[in-house]
């Protein structure tokens, strides 16, 4: 490897194993080769804007047509003009004349083993009275309506109500503090807020409605909020601004129009943490997002009519919002819920669910996966996994040794890997294998979906040479894109759309391998700078994560005089013993997995990794803690504060 100044990025791993489709999988797949992949792919380039009105005119319902399919002037889209349509009746009402009336649409369980299950035409009359509750309060086409809520169905019976009534929701996750609600809340101008009395997690309460209490007293634009009951505990209620869900429902119509909405009414607002400053609301808006996630769901998840599919996300987050709600509902699939976390009562819960329910389809996160091989295969064993048929990762790269025990233990080398990749800001899956047409690279998200035109440039934006990794962009608009920043258009473009002129900018470094194959090399700012050489941290943490004694690894860079950066390593073992003999072995490994210049300057020993609570490693503390400096920016997205405490203490000692 060179020095580099151009901005392009070395990359020190290779990894050359390929697992094509099964013939039986591809035959019965809705793609089902390579060659049908890349005619779609090729009419979608050729004819973006013929092909997204196509689909568009045959996925969704119209009540009155579109006159445009795309209003482009960089960087503002408009998809669909002048068409009028809903989400929520997409979504519910196109199944009731048809045998999906009666269907599944959610099988929900809670963490303390109370289970609950609704039809689509029970589902539609349960967000119809909703809708009519919403109205009822004052709440219509355009009023933001912020979400509180544990894993239960009436957070997506709320989202969907208010896409019903053309309301903005904003869903904060469950775990969030007073003070981050209450930010989101006045960013938003929030007009109601949705909350239950509490939640349950690893066997305890979290008390919502109290921690809902102290956001509203910083909340001056919320004038109502509704309350469920879930775990029946005493809560304080305030006359006149505080109502109990059940008893606004107990005299709810069950008859509520969808509103006649414009293709770019906005559907909702989630918020995405900053490195700096506050968190940003991201907007997507009705059609283009409705379609987008219909047709990335069939595509990327193979969704068959009597599939059981399991999205382990919350719907605080975009993957819950896009592939638990509207994506698969739109599709007409039956869809898993769990309110709890993964180890309650003990770490086989997941798998419990998977032979409970006979899930066909099962969709999750690389930390999860890395946190079930640090639990053992022995809590897999002892379930059945027969119904699977297909597995899929989501939220960050997911290093290839942990791909091969998510291939191995959980699929039984039969069921195909969808290691996709997306963000908030894109509404859907971006990059994904078809998983009856393209065979899988473990770690690499493969090929973009028909629509999508990625390219990787340097920093003055020129595209590189294959095989060089460096900035992620995406060249053409596509209907699932956000169209902005809630309230700060300046921010949406300067950020996405300055670095290089008329591109997206993913903030994302990514390779392009000789076979077109995608590997993503871990944020722009998260490129270690090493005696003039650009590594990415993913790739260190990869070749850690392949040692039989790490169970996880984050890398980052700490400045040095010498070198510019070093490499600073935080790891978590699995059974060894965090001594300087592992130190020395761990560093000797990464030297012959991926050369000398990879090789930590420093490796700390940690139980655990700070992390948001979607399960991303918040690299930027690390670097921070490496660095010896103050930590600043955004933490309400901070999973488990105590960990931050911990590391912090450990280096001072």
């Amino acid at each position: 490897m060179s020095q580099d100044a151009s901005g392009q990025i070395s990359t020190v791993m290779q990894e050359e194993r390929l697992f094509p489709p099964s013939t039986a999988f591809a035959k019965a797949a809705h793609i089902g080769s390579l060659e049908q992949y890349e005619t779609l792919w090729k009419q979608a380039a050729e004819d973006s804007e013929g092909f997204w009105g196509k689909l568009a005119e045959e996925e969704l319902h119209w009540f009155k047509p579109f006159t445009k399919i795309l209003d482009w002037k960089a960087p503002l889209a408009q998809w669909f003009v002048d068409g009028k349509t809903n989400v929520s009746y997409n979504c519910l009402d196109v199944h009731l004349t048809s045998d999906r009336r009666d269907k599944t649409a959610i099988l929900w369980e809670g963490e303390p083993g109370d289970k609950r299950s609704l039809s689509y035409a029970e589902l539609h009359e349960q967000v119809c009275k909703f809708a009519n509750v919403l109205r009822e309060k004052g709440i219509g086409p355009g009023d933001v309506v912020s979400i509180y809520m544990p894993m239960v169905p009436e957070l997506a019976i709320a989202m969907l109500a208010c896409a019903r009534v053309g309301a903005v929701h904003s869903v904060i996750f469950g775990g969030f503090s007073s003070e981050a609600i209450a930010d989101r809340n006045n960013d938003a101008s929030a007009k109601m807020q949705i909350t239950a009395d509490g939640g349950w997690r690893r066997g305890k309460e979290l008390p919502l409605k109290a921690t809902v209490d102290e956001a509203l007293k910083k909340s001056p634009s919320v004038e109502t909020c509704i309350v469920l009951r879930r775990t029946e505990s005493a809560v304080e209620m305030k006359e006149g601004r505080d109502f109990w869900w059940d008893e606004l429902m107990d005299s709810a119509s069950t008859e509520c129009p969808a509103a006649e909405l414009d293709s770019e009414h906005p559907l909702f607002i989630l918020y995405t943490s900053g490195s700096t400053g506050k968190p940003k609301g991201i907007k997507h808006t009705t059609a283009g997002y409705n379609l987008y996630t219909k047709v990335t769901s069939r595509w990327v998840f193979d969704l068959q009519e009597d599939d059981i599919y399991w999205c382990t996300a919350d719907c605080g987050w975009i993957t819950g919002h896009s592939y638990i709600v509207y994506g698969p509902l739109a599709n007409g699939a039956t869809i898993v819920m769990y309110e709890g976390a993964p180890n309650s009562p003990d770490e086989g819960r997941f798998w419990e669910i998977v032979e409970r329910y006979g899930v066909t389809i099962f969709y999750t996160a690389p930390t999860a996966i890395r946190a079930f091989i640090k639990w053992g295969d022995d809590f897999v064993n002892r379930a059945d996994l027969s119904s699977l048929r297909l597995l899929g990762t989501v939220g960050e790269g997911i290093n290839p040794e942990a791909w091969m025990w998510y291939h191995r233990v959980i699929g039984g080398e039969r069921c195909p890997i969808v290691d996709t990749w997306w963000q908030t800001e894109t509404g859907g899956i971006m990059m994904s294998p078809l998983p009856g047409a393209i065979p899988t690279k473990p770690g690499s998200c493969t090929k973009p979906l028909p629509g999508i035109s990625p390219e990787i440039v340097d920093e003055a934006g020129e595209a590189v040479e294959p095989g060089q990794g460096g900035w992620l962009v995406i060249t053409r608009p596509w209907p699932g894109m956000l169209r902005g920043i809630w309230g700060d258009s300046k921010r949406y473009e300067e950020q996405y759309w300055s670095s290089v002129p008329g591109k997206y900018l993913c903030g994302d470094n990514a390779r392009c391998d000789a076979d077109g194959y995608y590997w993503i090399m871990g944020r722009i700012d998260d490129v270690l700078n090493v005696s003039g050489h650009r590594l990415s941290t993913i790739e260190i943490e990869s070749a850690l994560v392949s040692h039989p004694d790490v169970a996880e690894a984050a890398a980052v860079g700490r400045p040095d005089e010498l070198k510019g950066e070093a490499i600073a390593v935080f790891v978590t073992l699995g059974n060894a013993e965090p001594d300087e003999a592992t130190r020395n072995a761990l560093k000797q490994h990464v030297r012959k997995e991926i050369g000398a210049l990879a090789q930590p300057d420093d490796i700390h020993f940690t139980g655990s990794l700070p992390k948001t609570r979607s399960g991303k490693i918040m690299r930027r503390l690390l670097r921070d803690i490496a660095s010896g400096k103050e930590t600043v920016g955004d933490t309400s997205t901070l999973e488990d504060y105590s960990v931050l405490a911990k590391l912090r203490q450990d280096e001072e000692s």
